[in-house]
């Protein structure tokens, strides 16, 4: 076979590169033609490749086959699992030019760095509201369904999303599979170690945008607004008063 001997007789007649399979020629055609065979039975989005659809179907299914060995967490993914596993080796080779934090991930850099923009690109097509990341608006956009297809088997509780039902699951269970590399201490929840992380790092990624002050949680600079304020503020005055909170 061609993969064997490195032999690659089949080339593209219009940017000259060359594979070893006739198939693999075929599928490469389509990045010159624009043909998406493999269409979504769900949203109707069209893919070139049916790897590509394979991997769609999961945001749908929530199906998520490929797990950490270290924590167990599963990601949908083989490359979401590959940049997981970064985490575990402790490099941070990506370092933000404003507060100098470092991440082990470039699109962890990216997601911090609007803590500092402002930016928010992910806006809900129903009510236009803007979000800094695309798993806050897959959330949110739940909001306007009222969907809650996950139950609790012990308690009953409902969810809209299967992530949150396996979250609520450890309150159950005790499970508590984020650990801290520096002290040891568990938690149930990623967000919650990360949290954590910060009285270790004294990364304080929240800043108040009418005097400056930063502070390591979005809970402790909601509190210091209030300062500013001499009341309690609500979501819509906090939104205006920092959106990268919201």
């Amino acid at each position: 076979m061609n993969t064997h001997t490195g032999e690659r007789p089949y080339k593209c007649s219009t940017c000259s590169v060359t594979f070893s399979l006739l198939e693999s020629l075929k599928i490469h055609m389509r990045t010159h033609t624009g043909e998406r065979p493999y269409t979504c039975s769900t949203c109707s989005t069209a893919f070139s490749q049916v790897g590509h659809l394979k991997k769609h179907m999961r945001t749908h299914t929530d199906e998520r086959p490929y797990k950490c060995t270290v924590c167990s967490t599963a990601f949908s993914s083989s490359e979401s699992l590959k940049r997981h596993l970064k985490t575990h080796t402790g490099e941070r080779r990506y370092k933000c030019s404003t507060c100098s934090v470092t991440f082990s991930l470039l699109g962890s850099l990216k997601t911090h760095t609007r803590t500092h923009t402002g930016e928010r690109p992910y806006r809900c097509s129903i009510c236009s509201t803007a979000f800094s990341t695309s798993e806050n608006l897959k959330r949110h956009l739940k909001t306007h369904t009222g969907e809650r297809p996950y139950k609790c088997s012990t308690c009953s509780v409902t969810f809209s999303l299967l992530g949150s039902l396996k979250i609520h699951m450890r309150t159950h269970t005790g499970e508590r599979p984020y650990k801290c590399s520096t002290c040891s201490t568990a938690f149930s929840q990623l967000g919650h170690l990360k949290k954590h992380m910060r009285t270790h790092t004294g990364e304080r990624p929240y800043k108040c945008s009418i005097c400056s002050t930063a502070f390591s949680t979005s809970e402790s600079l909601k509190r210091h607004l209030k300062t500013h304020t001499g009341e309690s503020l609500t979501c819509a005055q906090i939104c205006v008063a920092l959106p990268s909170l919201c």
